[in-house]
């Protein structure tokens, strides 16, 4: 855990969330600020900047997050589809140093996205 990481401190509790998942490696989370009717936050405990530095030996927590988001996304009724997004660096439009992936849904997305 990195203390001064915002979503570090929501994976402790310490700051609260509208939580849809947790289990002991992942927790996921309403986006506060909504870019789709479904906008949804997956994110591991652990911290891990972004996807930039997931390594080979983080395939298992991957795999985690990935069966996560499909598990929501069922749960949320995306049943027209969804998209997930993970975002690394300042130009990819990452905002939080903390590994997450975006997901989308409840209306039509376009593309490219922005």
């Amino acid at each position: 855990m990195a203390a001064d990481c915002l979503f570090c401190r929501i994976a402790s509790g310490e700051i609260p969330a509208d939580t849809v998942h947790v289990d002991d490696a992942v927790i996921a989370f309403r986006d506060v600020n909504p870019q789709a009717p479904t906008h949804i936050l997956v994110i591991p405990r652990a911290h891990i900047a972004s996807a930039g530095d997931l390594r080979a030996t983080d395939s298992d927590l991957l795999g985690r997050l990935f069966a996560v988001v499909a598990d929501v996304a069922d749960r949320e009724g995306l049943v027209r589809g969804w998209r997930v997004v993970t975002n690394v660096g300042e130009d990819g439009g990452q905002s939080v140093g903390h590994l997450h992936l975006h997901l989308l849904g409840g209306r039509r997305l376009t593309w490219p996205p922005g």
